[in-house]
């Protein structure tokens, strides 16, 4: 099934997104929500045709109809009781004061391991932070809400971000169950940023943020077909969420455009001093590096030594080299990867031992009110729970992070 194939599918279940109020139902005109960029709701809003209200609520019963029923792509952990609030309050302000930039009253949903300081829990998917409210908002949620974003809700993830077990299944997590591909119903969507990015595949939200260590953004825009960018380390704060390794955590956008994403990474960049890595961070705006021609000259690399399992999906690899190569790039057929695989066992020990010294200090930080404190009451509250936490996979990888430290 292609995109367009999906979206035609799920269509039926979308709303139009009519003006709120009897003025707007007396017009009739409507807007649609599949595929709509982040500019085009922008200058539907500035035209008067649509309305933030109007727009969450377009979503807010797209996840009602496609994630919680019919396919149940089960992509949306948490919703947000406060969004049509926070909607109508970015609606107001609009028409009293002008929109605050490209992201007002637009929609997005935030990761599973995202803080939020709200009705809203954060859990990285773990029943054993099911209660926790963040102290304060990650600095990525709060400049979401300073650029007058609506936090729509939370998304599911491979539990802990994929950093719980050595036989994980990429987008199932305790809290969440098991998000589903939009595309092939009975595949994972990979991870562990699942969630995010079947919901922008299956327009459920304008947009999403998701985190990567390794592969946790790309990967799953990758098999959900859309745009996920993993920024540089010390671009993005990492201040508010839920740790891996400070050495290769970082948030990011996962969009359905180059330009949606471009747009959202310029206004999440920027130095916080909750995290010291983006101390030479700037707000930049990345639209202006966009080209039609940006691929001239680009030298790109084919590592056929990771073709070949599928002739199917060979087959449109090389029609996209093909298109690459049409528009300027300059193919390296096949690029040689001496050193591939030399370095994984060095990268995982040093996220075994990063691990457990992040998420003690992130368990510390939420307080005495906490569900857990440590590493030790996570691997402790599975074990009591091993029917709902442990029935499909262990918890190697974490037994193993607690038994590292630094001497």
């Amino acid at each position: 099934m292609n995109r367009r194939d999906f979206i035609k599918l799920t269509s039926v279940a979308a709303v139009p997104l009519l003006f709120e109020g009897c003025a707007a139902v007396r017009e009739g005109r409507a807007f649609p929500v599949e595929e709509a960029t982040i500019p085009q709701l922008q200058e539907a809003m500035t035209g008067g045709r649509l309305t933030a209200v109007g727009l969450t609520k377009a979503y807010l019963e797209r996840i009602a109809q496609i994630d919680k029923a019919g396919p149940k792509l089960n992509s949306v952990i948490e919703l947000n009781p406060d969004a049509l609030d926070i909607a109508r309050q970015l609606d107001a302000e609009r028409k009293a004061k002008g929109p605050r930039g490209p992201l007002h009253g637009i929609p997005v949903l935030l990761k599973d391991n995202i803080d939020t300081h709200d009705r809203m829990m954060t859990t990285a998917g773990s029943l054993a932070l099911v209660g926790s409210i963040a102290p304060q908002d990650a600095t990525v949620a709060r400049k979401l809400r300073e650029a007058g974003a609506v936090i729509l809700g939370k998304t599911n993830l491979s539990e802990w971000a994929n950093f719980r077990g050595d036989r994980s299944t990429s987008g199932w997590s305790g809290r969440g169950g098991q998000t589903r591909n939009p595309y092939v119903l009975d595949r994972n969507p990979s991870g562990s940023s699942s969630g995010s990015a079947v919901a922008v595949s299956a327009n459920l939200c304008a947009f999403a943020i998701g985190t990567e260590t390794d592969g946790s953004i790309v990967s799953p825009a990758s098999h959900c077909g859309i745009v996920g960018l993993k920024p540089t380390l010390g671009l993005i704060s990492r201040a508010g969420i839920i740790p891996i390794a400070h050495s290769q955590d970082t948030a990011g956008p996962m969009t359905r455009t180059v330009m949606d994403a471009a747009v959202v990474l310029g206004l999440l960049a920027g130095a916080d001093t909750r995290d010291s890595a983006t101390a030479r961070s700037n707000p930049e705006d990345y639209t202006r590096y966009l080209e039609v021609n940006g691929l001239k000259g680009a030298r790109i690399g084919v590592a056929r030594k990771f073709f070949g399992r599928s002739a199917k999906a060979t087959a449109v690899l090389n029609q996209a080299i093909d298109v690459m190569k049409s528009a300027g790039a300059e193919i390296i057929d096949p690029a040689e990867l001496p050193t591939h695989g030399q370095f994984g066992a060095a990268e995982m020990q040093v996220l075994l031992y990063e691990f457990k010294d992040g998420l003690n200090r992130y368990l510390a930080s939420l307080g005495p009110k906490a569900p857990v404190r440590n590493i030790d009451d996570v691997i402790a509250f599975n074990e009591r729970n091993r029917e709902r936490e442990l029935a499909a996979f262990g918890q190697e990888t974490m037994i193993r992070s607690r038994s590292m430290s630094i001497s």
